[in-house]
């Protein structure tokens, strides 16, 4: 027992002091949890095996977790608004994907078929974590390629459920591969059955009762039962635990609760989704990995070829070039949920040691490299689409006192037409490039870009800047917009058109200056038609 605390409190403590020292060089902290992994499990393993059966059951924990907040996020209502590009495009960079990396696999490396399947399945998964953790931050997630990324993220995090599935039944050599298919496909069916039925009835009623307590400690108690029971059960019934999880999530994910749920373990998340990537640490041997770097690096590099050509091509189909290359760049790696695969191979001997701690391997150095990479998507997109500039690619502007147009709409072009004949000096800036171009072919002074990110804000000096006019329709585009500019500058000006008394009063919470309501505008304007009219006659 002693042991086990001894390796908590070291592990929270290293990786504490590992995070502060790598956010200062904006580093992901994902990166911190892995190596407090490597360097606990080279330490505690050496001694004592009982620490190892510890460290096992943390990262049980950390993958049970991971998959819970997931299911949270997949409510039916979510999946119907997003069908089209989540599973048209999502199925078709899974099946693809696997079908190019299985090909290699069997028929280049000559591995078995089994082994082939498990590796293609896991390396065409991308990293739902660290993306779309990136995508939030960034606000990237509001963007085209922000939101095709996300659908395909969704749809990889439903392909976990048959994946896990297919290797179970995979394990049970009495089966053919038509009679393994059927299985999993009869399997979950059944889960699902189970899920929006007597599922939804136990979980709602157990919260019910739970909030009506009114003690908070016994609803988060409540959810983590659900959580571990739902697992258990799983487990016994010859899945995993992590797909127990998994459709515990999804439970929650559509009853009246889940916002609740959500806001509960909020504080606690990262925390316990850290236990998942200390996980991955323990599984680092360090000097395989030194002296297998290169082939490592070579397989990594070529998956995210494959899958970075696979992603750009299907997204390409109804988008721009710029949009499809940032999405090919942020869904090109290899993601987390490879662990949970390779782990649940590996223990059910479908592969070989050698190769699940190679495979590991891979899957670590993408994990690490991923950070970087979607920190600088827009530094990378430049070199392959020159025509848009985004972000830090704007130059700075020379002006002082200046006005801010964004948006180039009908009412942006109004705007600036009366901006233009009052000779103000202004720029415009929009996320729509036609709209970018059609300004720049007016003479305008007209950029590429997102208001709501802060290298833009640098770039069009906008805490020099006299006054900026917000254009834009979409509501949640103007609170990002708002919200960033004011957290820019507090005393910044800012001119936000609404186009109803509800939207001017769910952005009453932001400090915006001035508010220009269309309906009461147009109102003052009928009116003063209609007196100046009735003056004309009584004349």
């Amino acid at each position: 027992m002693e042991s086990i605390l001894v390796i908590i409190f070291i592990s929270l403590s290293l990786a504490t002091i590992l995070n502060i020292f790598l956010k200062k060089w904006g580093i992901s902290h994902i990166i911190g949890y892995i190596i407090t992994g490597t360097i606990l499990s080279n330490i505690f393993n050496f001694n004592n095996q009982n620490n190892l059966h510890a460290l096992e059951l943390i990262a049980e924990f950390g993958i049970v977790f991971l998959m819970f907040t997931i299911g949270l996020e997949m409510s039916i209502s979510k999946l119907k608004k997003m069908k089209e590009i989540l599973f048209l495009n999502g199925s078709l960079q899974v099946g693809l994907s696997t079908i190019i990396i299985f090909m290699l696999s069997h028929y280049v490396f000559l591995i078995d078929i089994t082994s082939s399947i498990i590796i293609s399945l896991a390396f065409s998964l991308s990293s739902t974590a660290v993306v779309l953790t990136y995508l939030k931050q960034s606000k990237d997630i509001y963007t085209p390629y922000g939101e095709k990324s996300t659908a395909i993220l969704i749809f990889q995090d439903l392909a976990v459920i048959p994946i896990l599935l297919l290797i179970g039944f995979l394990s049970n050599s009495t089966l053919s591969i038509p009679e393994i298919l059927l299985q999993t496909s009869v399997a979950a069916a059944g889960i699902i059955l189970f899920m929006f039925t007597i599922g939804k009835k136990i979980v709602n009623w157990l919260l019910y009762f739970a909030t009506k307590a009114k003690l908070e400690e016994l609803f988060l108690g409540s959810v983590f039962s659900i959580v571990i029971g739902t697992s258990l059960l799983a487990h016994e019934i010859g899945f995993t635990y992590s797909l127990g999880a998994f459709i515990a999530g999804m439970i929650i994910a559509e009853t009246n609760y889940h916002v609740k749920v959500e806001s509960d373990i909020s504080s606690y998340k990262d925390l316990l989704l850290g236990t998942f990537f200390f996980s991955v640490g323990t599984k680092i041997d360090i000097t395989y990995f030194i002296y297998n770097l290169h082939y490592i690096f070579a397989i990594l590099l070529s998956v995210m070829i494959i899958k970075a050509l696979v992603i750009y091509f299907i997204i390409k189909r109804k988008a721009n070039k710029s949009d499809s290359i940032k999405a090919a760049f942020a869904l090109s790696q290899v993601g987390e949920f490879s662990f949970a695969v390779f782990a649940l191979a590996s223990s059910n001997t479908l592969l070989s040691d050698e190769l699940s701690k190679f495979l590991i391997l891979v899957t670590v150095l993408s994990m690490i490299i991923t950070p970087f990479i979607v920190n600088n998507i827009y530094k990378l997109a430049s070199f392959f689409v020159v025509e848009f500039f985004e972000s830090d690619k704007i130059t700075p502007i020379n002006a002082k006192n200046h006005i801010i147009l964004c948006g180039y709409s009908t009412l942006g072009r109004i705007v600036a037409k009366q901006l233009e004949e009052k000779k103000e000096e202004f720029v415009i800036i929009s996320d729509d490039l036609r709209h970018v171009l059609l300004a720049q072919k007016r003479g305008y002074k007209a950029y590429f870009g997102h208001l709501n990110k802060s290298p833009v804000l640098e770039s069009l000096k906008v805490d020099e800047a006299s006054s900026i006019i917000v254009t834009v329709r979409n509501l949640t585009r103007k609170r990002l917009i708002c919200e960033l500019l004011l957290s820019f500058k507090e005393d910044i000006n800012i001119i936000v058109n609404v186009d109803t008394v509800a939207e001017k009063k769910s952005l009453r919470d932001l400090a915006i200056k001035s508010f220009v309501l269309a309906q009461h505008e147009v109102a003052d304007l009928l009116v003063q038609k209609a007196l100046d009219n009735d003056l004309n006659i009584k004349l």
